[in-house]
């Protein structure tokens, strides 16, 4: 379903961005994009055209060929055969990093080296001792380091947040969070099965973590209670699927949080595809159950269902602009990724962005991965080795 989503956001993009194209400012931010991955388009590049803030300046791969045929797909003024050639360009200012899981620890720390201000995909890296490795670095730069979660920068995440943020129905008591792909929709062959490139459910449907932590509003929890993991046929060390149950201290109160990942859920009745289960978080509070359908991609659609339990009555909310964190700014069309880059450009700027993920959060989302790998048995992820040749994006 997550493949799905993307693809619709493609043609979303496409269809809004295209009637919306901003001249450039002078002085626009340069971004160079590391890697030519399916997810740029929707990630930076269409979202970039709307932002007078912006220009996409260049794009690298380890394949000449294939980065000047992006760079002329989408009107990139230049193409590098290698990431550190990009890199070495004074004239771009940040990055964005869509390589394997496993090269997101090795490639940041590269391009903070370099200078340049980073946006770096989910997972943020291989494991917690490379998440705080490059949180220091960028402490230490003073660069802006960011982990793209783009579905915490919508107005929907914001409505959600501030609700369970009012008390108005109590206090949160457990929370299910789920995230699942069709069996067979996802192609053996996909990097998101490769152990050396960090693979696995759990790192590519972290957003299930992510919600968790969010609607929470914590770190790491105080004890992962149990985990259990679905291994692959083809390697026993990366999974098809990740059930786990955390608990987390939150002021002396423990709160119970179930997450489910699966790259391959098996069909209902063994023949139609659970194309339904988009990403979604359920959360229980004192006097009400709030599902939140569609966390993960809510500009393409979303509902916030709200049963309370006083009541007995339920009702629908949705947002697709305005809300607590942005007011005024942002359209209805844009999209996570768009209102995310706005963001990230305040960042840059020196402005105050509406809403951010902090370097803490990124270290305390990696240690909470970390513990439920190592709950499950199969152990943390590491780093892509340098003698494995990954794929030439």
């Amino acid at each position: 379903m997550a493949m799905l989503l993307q693809i619709t956001t493609f043609l979303q993009q496409y269809l809004f961005e295209k009637g919306h194209e901003q001249p450039k400012a002078p002085g626009a931010l340069r971004v160079g994009v590391i890697s030519t991955a399916m997810i740029n388009a929707a990630a930076i590049i269409r979202p970039a055209t709307s932002h007078g803030g912006v220009i996409i300046s260049a794009i690298a791969s380890r394949n000449l060929k294939q980065a000047q045929e992006n760079a002329k797909k989408y009107g990139i003024p230049q193409a590098y055969g290698s990431y550190e050639d990009l890199l070495k360009e004074p004239g771009i200012d940040a990055v964005y990093i869509s390589l394997p899981n496993g090269m997101h620890g090795t490639w940041a720390r590269k391009s903070l080296e370099a200078g340049k201000h980073v946006l770096l995909e989910k997972p943020f890296t291989a494991n917690a001792d490379e998440a705080r490795m490059l949180a220091k670095l960028a402490q230490e730069k003073n660069l802006v380091l960011v982990e793209a979660f783009h579905w915490q920068f919508h107005p929907a995440a914001h409505a959600v947040k501030a609700l369970l943020d009012s008390d108005k129905y109590g206090q949160i008591l457990r929370t299910y969070a789920r995230m699942t792909t069709p069996k067979g929709s996802i192609p053996r062959s996909d990097i998101r099965w490769e152990y050396a490139l960090a693979g696995g459910s759990l790192m590519d449907m972290t957003y299930v973590v992510s919600s968790t932590r969010y609607f929470l509003g914590v770190g790491t929890p105080r004890e992962v209670v149990e985990a259990k993991a679905r291994p692959t046929r083809e390697d026993p060390r990366v999974d098809e699927a990740v059930e786990a149950t955390l608990r987390y201290d939150i002021g002396g109160r423990m709160v119970e949080s179930k997450i489910y990942t699966d790259m391959d859920r098996a069909n209902f009745l063994g023949i139609v595809p659970r194309a339904w289960e988009t990403p979604s978080i359920e959360i229980e509070t004192e006097h009400a159950i709030v599902y939140f359908y569609n966390f993960m991609m809510p500009h393409l659609y979303h509902y916030i269902q709200i049963y309370d339990k006083r009541t007995g009555r339920t009702h629908i909310e949705k947002h697709y602009s305005g809300g607590p964190q942005w007011g005024s700014r942002g359209e209805a069309w844009w999209s996570t990724y768009r209102y995310q880059l706005e963001a990230f450009v305040d960042k840059v700027r020196g402005r105050e962005p509406p809403h951010w993920v902090t370097l803490e959060s990124s270290v305390a989302q990696m240690e909470t991965i970390d513990a439920i790998y190592e709950k499950s048995g199969l152990g943390r992820r590491k780093p892509t080795p340098e003698d494995v040749d990954p794929p030439r994006v």
